[in-house]
């Protein structure tokens, strides 16, 4: 067997003092050999990251430190050198792609001045040699006109292309284990796809390894060699990837299997992980996911399991993989509960609730010392689409195309250039004033960061109660109180958290909170944009269930702006792809999601990462990135990507071709 490159020995870090100390990381061992791809999977606040920041002794000042354990590289302690000698080995030897690109690259210093730092520290190189360096790791990395990009600042890339900055200026050292922490997280489909070739082709070209720590399974089924699963602080199962995807042995890697939605599961509720990552400042008797397992017993509860192989290189930290141990008879488990078992979705006779015709969202360019219009940026150009009471429209598109200008503008949040849009009859643009801020009571949004969206001021109650108060809702206080207990209720939460602060609650508790305030005034449509993006998998599940649970009692519609395809496929009656400011498809999600007619559509369905390795797809390629609004191609906007653009689609924008009764595309080749 190959020697590893990077071995981890007991690896414990512990932040602060006391009894209060929180240790992320508590007895981690594991090794990367040469060349392989390593993923870390896990649920946020696991420890997966400060793993990661530790190997770089990289830990918070003056509170973290390394407690105990070994991390060798090449068979050189690093926890032994001094920071000098650490300096030669971050960025050098091992470097690190942070999760979020634009966070970590600096606003006022050029991106190529950011990537000739580390070609300065690592390899000496200065002016001319430094710059032509960059300029071929520009090139590398498939940034095109690099020279141009050179003198550029972050804000005037895209995501994708400030993901590869990153990447460039983590290869500038040539190093030996590159370490990608969520480097795909932020991005849409097509910009993943290229991201991960990316690494993958580097990756083959440099014969470096990588360590990628995600929780998206599908990513680590398509670029993993061996799969790490990381859960409170605790490696629970390493396996090589075709054993982990054909067989995973641990509870909470079966239930993570469990909780992803796809097209499959559209009848029945999601399993969900009951609670949450337990928290780490407390000493632990027993196991770490026992409260949350549903086959756990009394032996779980009392007894630390220790490490056990099951199968050629699969180990897991189980009483259940204990070959002398007594293993009680398994317990059913029980059915997720909700208003049913499982969901009606026979609403093929229901009337329209909200009817979007033409609808155009510009915004003026303003040039010179006058501030005369230049020019128009077109978020929305021509959009016309309808949403019946009781169903889901599922708006898909890649970052930039127009989707949340769509869902403000039909809000009226945003003043549409042009266009009809009605929502029961009435005729939302024409609203001003009292009217219209009476009206907002039928329309809510659910924004796609909970934090930023609400004042961390406020209480959770005051939060909730605020669209009650503004739409003189509720007869008294205490009226209103007892209903913010009920809506608190009826998502999940309970009512005494009315008291409590948007920082003393999870990502998907405050997302809950957030579901509970737009329901405050009785909503008849829900815009959600991109409600589950920043969730891990199994509090996607919880919120998904949620939302479907709410259409069910409610009578509730939903516009569900996502790049995510896998929840559209669970959760929408309908897709509509976005290209550009228009709609390109539009269809049942049986039309859309399994006969795709759009080439734009059929790229977007064939970036979406596999956890079924088996299953044979073409994959499309989209080069590039989305087009300037402000500047969009003559004829058809997608023909410069398109794969199998003819000469005729650069002269005319293609009309709407009606394939059948519930399906529509806007394409020349059909």
């Amino acid at each position: 067997m190959q020697q590893a490159l990077l071995q981890v020995s007991d690896l414990a870090v512990r932040i602060g003092q006391g009894d209060g100390a929180v240790r992320p990381v508590d007895g981690v061992s594991f090794e990367i050999r040469p060349g392989e791809t390593f993923a870390l999977l896990g649920e946020s606040g696991c420890g997966k990251s400060m793993t990661a920041l530790s190997l770089l002794r990289l830990l918070p000042r003056p509170a973290g430190e390394i407690v105990r354990g070994s991390i060798r590289l090449d068979g050189e302690e690093l926890l032994s050198l001094p920071e000098s000698g650490m300096r030669d080995i971050r960025g050098g030897r091992i470097a690190m792609i942070f999760q979020e690109p634009m966070t970590s690259l600096n606003p006022v210093m050029t991106i190529g001045y950011q990537i000739a730092e580390s070609l300065i520290e690592h390899k000496g190189l200065v002016g001319g040699a430094a710059r032509q360096r960059v300029l071929e790791l520009l090139d590398a990395v498939g940034i095109p006109d690099a020279a141009r990009r050179y003198d550029e600042y972050p804000h005037q890339l895209s995501g994708g292309m400030k993901q590869r900055v990153m990447i460039a200026i983590a290869l500038a050292g040539d190093p030996d284990l590159l370490i990608a922490d969520e480097p795909t997280t932020a991005l849409d489909v097509t910009i993943q796809s290229q991201v991960l070739d990316l690494i993958r082709k580097l990756q083959q070209e440099r014969g470096m390894a990588v360590m990628l720590i995600t929780h998206d399974l599908g990513v680590v089924s398509e670029m993993a060699d061996r799969v790490a699963v990381m859960y409170a602080g605790q490696l629970v199962e390493v396996a090589s990837r075709d054993v982990f995807f054909s067989a995973p042995e641990h509870p909470y890697s079966v239930k993570l299997f469990a909780a992803v939605p796809d097209s499959g599961k559209r009848e029945d509720r999601l399993t969900v992980i009951p609670g949450s990552v337990p928290p780490l400042n407390q000493s632990f008797h027993g196991c770490r996911f026992a409260d949350r397992c549903h086959r756990a017993w009394e032996r779980c509860i009392s007894e630390q399991p220790g490490w056990y192989e099951v199968n050629d290189g699969q180990q897991v930290r189980c009483h259940l993989a204990d070959p002398a141990g007594t293993i009680p008879v398994e317990r059913p488990v029980e059915a997720e509960t909700g208003p049913d078992t499982a969901w009606s979705r026979d609403t093929a006779d229901a009337e329209a609730l909200l009817e979007v015709d033409g609808l155009q969202v510009h915004f003026p360019i303003h040039r010179g010392l006058f501030k005369r219009v230049a020019g128009y940026v077109r978020a929305v150009d021509g959009v016309s689409f309808s949403i019946p009471v009781g169903q889901t429209l599922a708006l898909v598109g890649e970052s930039g195309c127009g989707k949340t200008t769509v869902g403000k503008g039909l809000l009226q949040l945003l003043k549409p250039t042009a266009g009809s849009v009605q929502f029961e009859g009435q005729e939302l643009t024409r609203l001003k004033g009292e009217a219209l801020r009476r009206s907002r009571t039928d329309f809510q949004i659910i924004f796609q960061d909970p934090y930023s969206s609400m004042n961390p001021r406020m209480s959770v109650g005051d939060i909730i109660a605020e669209g009650m108060v503004a739409q003189r809702i509720g007869d008294s206080r205490e009226a209103r109180r007892q209903r913010v207990a009920q809506l608190l209720e009826q998502v999940g939460l309970r009512s005494e958290h009315a008291r409590h602060y948007p920082h003393e609650f999870s990502g998907g508790q405050r997302q809950r909170i957030c579901i509970a305030r737009a329901l405050a005034v009785d909503p008849k449509l829900i815009v959600c944009d991109e409600p589950t993006s920043a969730l891990d998998v199994s509090v996607q599940a919880q919120i998904l269930n949620l939302l479907q649970d709410l259409q069910q009692q409610l009578g509730l519609s939903y516009l569900f702006i996502t790049h995510d395809l896998s929840v559209v496929s669970y959760l929408a009656d309908r897709v509509a792809v976005m290209y550009l400011g228009r709609i390109v498809e539009e269809g049942s999600v049986s039309d859309v999601l399994d006969n795709p007619q759009h080439p734009y559509t059929r790229a977007l369905l064939s970036a979406v990462p596999q956890i079924d390795q088996a299953a044979k797809r073409e994959i499309i390629r989209l080069e590039g990135d989305l087009p300037s609004p402000s500047h969009p191609p003559a004829g058809c906007h997608f023909h410069p990507r398109c794969p199998i653009a003819e000469p005729g689609c650069s002269h005319s924008y293609p009309p709407v071709t009606q394939l059948s009764a519930s399906h529509t595309v806007r394409c020349h080749l059909q």
